[in-house]
């Protein structure tokens, strides 16, 4: 029974010193990935248009850039019609004369008129709201996949260098021992491949 034990330790032991090298590893890449002196040097221009996508996209750039589309293809905005005012509308129902009830029909009928009217314009509207729609649906996936991959190249280990990439494992090295774990005694791990 006591040998069973003492491999059992062991494996424990084995395990945990396994776990401490993983995450000295993790920490190390996880220092290398927001490193971004080290990218800066390494390649300022990857690093800088990952910055400027990954900016582009927080801020809503695509959903800019869409409605400037938009506005280009259909022009500019008509402004806000100013006639029908409260006081024109209140001349108009006196124009009508004193009788309430035929007011009101002549108000329902022509309103029922304007919404008839209305509708049929309102069909050719649906079809852009369609196109609004399928334009989202092709457009919002593939800015959410830039973002994804923007994201990966702007937090990557592997544009830091191995130079960070050990600078890292030597500051978690040293923070492990400071914690009084000391970490398994192996060959030194191989940066991220570049």
């Amino acid at each position: 029974m006591g040998a069973r034990t003492d491999a059992a330790r062991a494996a424990a032991v084995a395990s945990r010193d396994d776990l401490a090298g993983e995450l000295i590893l993790l920490e190390a890449s996880a220092r290398a990935a927001v490193d971004i002196p080290a990218k800066m040097k390494r390649a300022p221009a990857k690093t800088a248009g990952a910055a400027a996508g990954v900016a582009f996209l927080a801020v809503g750039g695509p959903r800019r850039v869409l409605r400037g589309v938009r506005r280009v293809a259909r022009g500019p905005e008509k402004p806000i019609p100013e006639s029908m005012l409260p006081d024109e509308i209140e001349k108009s129902l006196r124009k009508l004369g004193t009788d309430g009830e035929r007011i009101r029909g002549t108000l329902e009928r022509e309103f029922a008129a304007y919404l008839d009217q209305t509708a049929r314009k309102g069909r050719g509207r649906d079809v852009r709201s369609w196109a609004n729609i399928v334009a989202l649906s092709v457009f919002g996936p593939l800015a959410r996949r830039a973002g994804i991959r923007l994201a990966e190249i702007a937090f990557s280990p592997k544009t830091a260098g191995p130079e960070s990439f050990q600078e890292g494992l030597e500051r978690a090295r040293a923070r492990w021992m400071s914690v009084g774990e000391t970490p398994p005694a192996e060959e030194q791990p191989s940066p991220p491949p570049t």
